[in-house]
């Protein structure tokens, strides 16, 4: 037993948890000292001679209440949106669990008697019947808590959107401080209440099972279902409706009208801002917060069935949980050198100084991670390997765990020279563009297969060396180091979007060119942190669904995968392909989408008089209408597609088939994701670059409208699906797949293969 005792660990988590908890509320606290309403305290508490510029024409009062009315346009457009989403998702998820009680229920006929233990041998466990049973509260505890996160998530940021605008009149440093508050806050209070609900849930599940660890710790796996299976439609749905508008609103406007991106006379651009709060905060929410459940359950399963379970050692098995802890402590302290130790005062600080959280929250939670695996690990212990175990020291699991955080940070670092265009990745990209759009689209396909190479090597040595110290169990802590920094991660990710509305709103409501600039310089910084951000999801799901995958093969009962065999082949094959199948229906999703909402915004430009001179408002409600009715169609085939997958080839083909496919698919969809997100990031930092005209090079291409911005328009159009849609959904297909197949496990060893038999 380790040096931390049972009683500390009780206390540690939760006050770890509820600390994350209100430091997300004091963020938002001051976030909401910057007012919006005109009868307020117009210069938010300071005087006109600190607001750098007086806006052109338009005095304060103005400027807050048309701030005040476009934010309210966006946050409506967007909860509208949700609450439909989340009614479909609740049909769902009430159907889902019904499926999980009676699959789980029926492995051994619903008897109510309790059964020896499969792996504590000896022991006797609860029975089957109890499994499905708490499996399916899991799944909905799982499922709620990644639609709250989501949710929230879009609340925060559209509530911080205006202010940031404002606060931009002050400097480019006023504006940044609000924005990456306001991403902390969604980041916190997503890591405390995701490690809070599991927390609780473990404890009132033990209130049954008693000393039964192996069946508590199978049921909690239905958690990570439940947080995937609701990000999924999430991310797939939200990505529709954004891209939807956003090629709409790009390919006429700035191409065919040549009008600024986010100019009111776009009758896209509301949907367009909207989008940016469904897909990329509520979508990347629900994504992340699904990528720690997972994490946490397939850790806390293998533990259960190695020595920690067994001689229920609550500190070692609860190691997940405090590395969780210690990860919400380093993040708070991280957050602090962008918000109050470093100030920003122009506009290249930016990315440097959010590039330092993740080096600096790295740098901690190694030493973090040290003073956990002393404290709360015994010295030696045994951990389950495949039918075997294997005796492993305290200090191989730091090193698992760190590998994984460094390899979290090898990627971010990669995914942002090769999205970022102050490298030369993407100038050589803007570069293309001179030639015309064809070999814009040539030079950064190049770039995206070219970016998959470091992580995936990252990701290999991460594997490697975790499976090599401590097994299937290290692999497990791997991918959750690589995830411990979430409240940081998660705070960089959701500051791009509300900067990219910040920039909308002061397009819209008629602010100075400078103050454009300045939130244009925040935009250029926030896509480069969303794909940093994407690269550490995919990075993690592939670490996490090989260690549910390790967890799968265990529970349902296989000693080897080997891949000569037919059944196995064959499921890889066809595992490998579902990536391209998902890939190919929700780019066409988007596709289909974004044609209808082209034709409806060239109807309005060629119908409405007095519209392109701004005479006239265009009609905002119709493209809304279609960028929704479009995701919430289009949402579902994708999400039948990996839902049903695991299903019918468990129950069909068996166990080793399925094993195949999850192996297929996660080979395949790591680099077809890693690719799709730095291909679409680099298209869209390429158009920035040009816009921006901040080099003697950028400035030959440009200015707006000229033919190589007009060329990087289409490359960005094109990468939208691809970065915004198809990429991250990706890694939740990979995941999702992996779990379901561990939950339904006990029944596909039961009753599995029924083809083959048959045959």
């Amino acid at each position: 037993m380790g040096l931390m005792g049972e009683a500390l660990t009780q206390v540690v988590i939760p006050v770890a948890a509820l600390v994350g908890i209100g430091f997300a509320l004091l963020q938002w606290l001051l976030v909401s000292k910057v007012k919006l309403s005109a009868d307020s305290d117009l210069n938010n508490g300071y005087s006109d001679s600190l607001i750098e510029e007086e806006e052109e024409g338009i005095d304060h009062e103005d400027v807050a209440v048309k701030c005040s009315e476009i934010q309210k346009a966006i946050s409506v457009g967007a909860t509208s949106f949700l609450f439909t989403e989340y009614r479909y998702l609740g049909i769902f998820m009430v159907v889902f669990a019904a499926i999980i009680f009676l699959f789980l229920g029926s492995v051994k006929g619903f008897s109510t008697q309790s059964e020896p233990c499969t792996y504590n041998t000896g022991s006797i466990c609860k029975p089957a019947l109890a499994n499905a049973l708490f499996s399916t509260i899991a799944f909905l505890l799982g499922a709620l808590t990644s639609v709250f996160s989501g949710f929230l998530g879009m609340k925060i940021a559209t509530y911080a959107n205006a202010r940031t605008t404002l606060e931009a009149r002050k400097g480019v440093g006023k504006a940044f401080i609000v924005a990456f508050r306001s991403g902390a806050v969604m980041g916190f209070l997503l890591a405390a209440s995701g490690l809070l609900v599991l927390y609780v849930s473990i404890h009132l599940f033990s209130i049954y099972y008693g000393d039964d660890w192996e069946g508590l710790y199978e049921s909690i796996t239905g958690y990570g279902l439940g947080g995937s299976s609701m990000a999924l439609f999430g991310r797939v749905g939200g990505g529709i409706y954004t891209k939807a508008a956003d090629v709409g609103a790009d390919l006429v406007g700035k191409v065919e009208r040549n009008i600024p991106e986010d100019d009111p006379r776009n009758p896209a651009v509301i949907a367009d801002n909207v989008g940016d709060n469904v897909g990329d905060i509520a979508g990347m929410g629900s994504d992340l917060f699904g990528s720690y459940a997972e994490s946490s359950c397939a850790a806390l399963f293998v533990a259960s069935i190695s020595s920690f379970g067994i001689s229920h050692d609550y500190s070692a098995m609860s190691y997940p949980l405090i590395i969780s802890s210690m990860g919400i402590v380093v993040c708070l302290a991280t957050t602090l050198f962008a918000t109050d130790f470093v100030e920003i005062k122009n506009v290249s600080e930016i990315e440097p100084s959010l590039k330092r959280q993740l080096l600096i929250s790295t740098i901690l939670m190694t030493a973090g991670i040290a003073i956990v695996s002393f404290f709360a690990l015994p010295s030696e212990f045994t951990l389950f390997n495949f039918g075997s175990t294997k005796t492993v020291r305290n200090w191989h699991l730091f090193f698992c765990v760190s590998i994984g955080l460094w390899a979290g940070l090898v990627i971010g670092y990669t995914t942002e020279y090769y999205t970022s265009n102050a490298y030369s990745p993407v100038q050589d990209v803007a570069d293309s563009c001179r030639t015309g759009a064809a070999t814009n689209v040539i030079f950064g396909l190049a770039l995206g297969y070219k970016s998959v190479i470091i992580p995936i090597f990252a990701i290999s040595i991460a594997i490697y060396v975790s499976f090599s110290m401590a097994a299937m169990y290290g692999i497990a802590v791997a991918a959750l180091g690589m995830l411990s920094t979430i409240a940081t991660g998660l705070a960089i990710d959701a500051y791009g979007p509300i900067s990219d509305n910040a920039g909308g709103i002061a397009e819209m409501a008629g602010m100075s060119h400078k103050i454009r600039q300045r939130t244009d310089a925040l935009d250029a910084a926030g896509n480069t942190t969303a794909a940093i951000g994407k690269g550490f999801a995919i990075g993690s799901a592939a670490l996490v669904s090989l260690a549910l995958f390790g967890a799968f093969v265990s529970r349902a009962g296989i000693e080897t995968v080997d891949v000569l065999t037919p059944k196995v082949f064959i499921g890889l094959m066809v595992g490998a392909m579902l990536p391209y199948w998902f890939s190919a229906m929700t780019m066409k999703s988007v596709g289909s989408a974004a044609l209808k909402m082209v034709e409806e915004v060239r109807r309005q430009f060629n119908t409405i008089p007095g519209l392109m001179e701004g005479r006239a408002k265009p009609d905002y409600a119709t493209c809304v209408k279609i960028s929704t009715d479009a995701s919430l169609r289009e949402m579902i085939p994708p999400g039948a597609l990996v839902m049903l997958t695991p299903l019918i080839a468990g129950t069909l083909f068996g166990v080793e088939t399925l094993a195949g496919v999850l192996a297929g698919s996660l080979v395949s969809g790591v680099q077809v994701a890693i690719s799709a997100s730095n291909t679409g990031g680099a298209w869209d930092n390429a158009k920035k670059y040009i816009e921006a005209g901040a080099s003697e090079h950028a400035r030959t291409l440009g200015p707006k409208g000229s033919d190589p911005h007009k060329a990087a328009v289409i490359g960005d159009t094109i990468g939208d699906p691809l970065k915004d849609t198809s990429g991250p959904s990706l890694n939740i297909l990979i995941k999702l797949m992996a779990v379901e197949s561990l939950v339904f496990a006990p029944f596909f060893a039961t009753h599995g293969g029924l083809l083959f038999k048959l045959l």
